[in-house]
């Protein structure tokens, strides 16, 4: 009797194992199948082209691939799915006008400089001067030392003025007396007349110079009285009382 109350525990235990064995072998093939649908969608949706179209003796030509050729032209991206542009890029320069950019690039870049360097120059004219003749007696320094220059010079090109004369009377009277100028001499004349050109030269940059002192002095003043001026947000709010 018990033999047989265990027989039917046995089978139900076999029965068990065996729909275990089935249940898992279900759960592997639905992995599997599931693993394969999702590399089947996609190998169906590979990665979008994209066309590119650029101008080639003047005509306008597409294609999926871009050849050498057309590597520095101006050209448009365009999606091969939507049809729509995805982007564009812009033609090689040539040499010239890398060269122009470069050159406009640096202009631009000179000219902040210069706008920086001014707003530097007027935040510490304001901060340098507590009053307007004090920034005056500055320049008058700097006038002083140009005007010494131009009358140091002015002196200088006077005596080599009156020696190159006498050098030159010289010559003038061995030539008239049929004597040969000697070479020394014609040599020094040359070096002399060289000199006096260098100092004229000189002379006249300095009184160019002395001109620009006068053109700073006045922008100098300018921007310092600007600087100084009160400004309409700094100006003291009247209240209600002082209307009234």
């Amino acid at each position: 009797m018990a033999r047989l109350l265990r027989e039917p525990l046995r089978m139900d235990r076999a029965q068990y194992d065996r729909g275990r064995m089935v249940n898992k072998s279900l759960v592997g093939l639905t992995g599997l199948l599931c693993l394969a649908w999702g590399f089947g969608g996609l190998a169906q949706n590979p990665p979008a082209k994209k066309l590119f179209c650029w101008t080639e003796n003047g005509r306008k030509v597409c294609g999926d691939a871009l050849p050498a050729s057309a590597v520095d032209s101006a050209r448009t991206e365009i999606s091969g799915k939507s049809g729509l542009r995805v982007g564009g890029v812009d033609r090689a320069l040539s040499p010239e006008e890398q060269a122009l950019r470069d050159a406009e690039q640096k202009r631009q870049t000179e000219a902040t400089a210069a706008a920086e360097a001014a707003r530097r120059r007027d935040l510490a004219l304001a901060e340098s001067y507590t009053s307007e003749e004090e920034l005056r007696r500055a320049y008058k320094i700097r006038y002083d030392l140009i005007d010494e220059s131009i009358k140091s010079s002015k002196l200088a090109i006077g005596n080599l003025h009156q020696s190159l004369l006498r050098m030159l009377e010289q010559a003038g009277e061995r030539e008239l007396s049929g004597q040969p100028v000697p070479k020394a001499m014609a040599d020094n004349i040359l070096k002399q007349r060289e000199g006096y050109q260098g100092l004229q030269a000189g002379y006249q940059q300095q009184l160019r110079d002395r001109t620009a002192i006068d053109q700073q002095l006045q922008e100098a003043v300018a921007r310092y009285r600007d600087m100084k001026a009160p400004k309409a947000d700094d100006a003291p709010q009247e209240s209600g009382a002082d209307k009234g």
